[in-house]
């Protein structure tokens, strides 16, 4: 729908790189609209995962993780709607970050669901996260749902990681039927560390995480149906089917058409039905209220504990092409970032292992209170740290280079 366009102005964000003198070295591959869970809903076609090139590299940031997991760029820059910072950092070894909704600026992204968009940084390492992170973050006066608070102390977290005394969570709700053995062993394990590193571990239970999904696939097509409204073939990028002899309408549909690829055109399709009339209420109504229910949830959890951990996702790297025609089998990939998105949090993914099974990177995810960024930095790397301690090498570097 994009091909060939080019922007007239650049988002805040990369204002904020371009000032902080880093080095853009392009742009990396993505499902399209950033609508997917595998980098295979892209027009450029799939990306590999340079562990294993017959595997997906996460989605819908695929692009920007295998770049770090081949050692092609230090940093990247992801956006996180359902996970797709987290997922792809968690299946190619790497770190990424979804910031608090609102602490990055989404002036000049590409709109897909507005209130659960969320700009963050990628990373081969917690220090290099932090140091992005706090690069990008920041109030922006044109992004009217961004945060006037000042950015949280990432990298003197990061730089000084520690766990001791700290109270850990374990939602229950993350965990059982869909999960890979070895990445709940690498879990486990994760868990037993930060033991070892005299955190607390508590137990949580928080049912409507269970919620999650439904609500999401509810509101993010719902939001999409309206943002992508805009591509209409009458102002910018493609246009189809303008022989001269169409209306203005027939030409939108033809655009759309040629424009929009399977999996952006079923978000739609699902988006438009909830907002339907009879059905808002019913659907789009509902799904905002569960989203109220997980928010209260994630607020009461935070009451008992620092931060909250779980694995970032169900499974390794699962093979190109085998959840393709099997559109609820890929949303499960989002099971355990989802409830983060709706509530607003922040969230981390770093390396802590490799599954037993496959040899395949597992990601173990950190969430913690909106504004309160540093407490990922902090614990993540005590984790790191320690995992290098152990191994006596960072865990990416076993990753082979292309």
């Amino acid at each position: 729908m994009l091909e060939g366009w080019i922007p007239p102005y650049d988002a805040t964000l990369v204002k904020r790189l371009k000032a902080a003198d880093v080095v853009i070295l392009g742009k990396t591959n993505m499902d399209e609209f950033a609508m997917g869970s595998s980098t295979e809903n892209s027009a450029y076609g799939p990306t590999g995962n340079p562990w294993d090139l017959t595997r997906i590299p996460g989605g819908s940031g695929g692009g920007s993780s295998a770049a770090l997991a081949a050692f092609q760029a230090p940093l990247a820059i992801g956006t996180d709607t359902g996970g797709s910072i987290r997922q792809p950092a968690a299946v190619t070894g790497t770190v990424g970050v979804k910031p608090t909704y609102g602490s990055v600026s989404r002036y000049g992204m590409v709109a897909f669901s507005s209130s659960l968009d969320q700009g963050g940084p990628c990373a081969r390492t917690v220090l290099d996260a932090a140091l992005l992170h706090e690069a990008i973050a920041g109030h922006d006066p044109l992004d009217s749902t961004s945060v006037d608070l000042p950015v949280p102390p990432v990298v003197e977290a990061a730089r000084s990681g520690s766990v001791a005394g700290m109270r850990v969570g374990v939602v229950k709700q993350f965990r059982g039927e869909g999960y890979q053995a070895g990445v709940m062993q690498r879990f486990d394990e994760s868990v037993e560390l930060l033991k070892e590193l005299g955190a607390e571990v508590v137990e949580l239970d928080c049912p409507t995480f269970d919620l999650a999904l439904s609500a999401y696939y509810l509101i993010a097509p719902s939001e999409c149906s309206s943002n992508l409204a805009r591509f209409d073939g009458l102002r910018y990028g493609l246009r189809a089917g303008d022989d001269g002899t169409r209306s203005a309408e027939d030409v939108t549909a033809l655009t759309r058409e040629a424009g929009f690829g399977p999996e952006v055109k079923r978000r739609i399709i699902l988006g438009t039905y909830a907002l339907s009339s009879g059905y808002y209420d019913a659907w789009f109504g509902s799904a905002q209220k569960v989203r109220t229910l997980i928010t209260r949830e994630f607020e009461k959890a935070f009451e008992q504990v620092d931060v909250i951990v779980s694995p970032t996702t169900p499974t390794t790297a699962f093979p190109i092409g085998e959840r393709a025609d099997d559109p609820m089998a890929m949303y499960l990939a989002d099971l355990c970032t989802i409830p983060t998105n709706l509530a607003g949090n922040a969230a981390m993914s770093l390396p802590c292992g490799l599954a037993p099974e496959d040899g395949l990177p597992v990601g173990l995810q950190i969430i913690a209170p909106a504004m309160q960024d540093d407490r990922l930095y902090k614990v993540g790397a005590a984790v790191e740290a320690a995992f290098v301690e152990k191994w006596g090498h960072p865990l990416i570097e076993e990753a082979p280079s292309l």
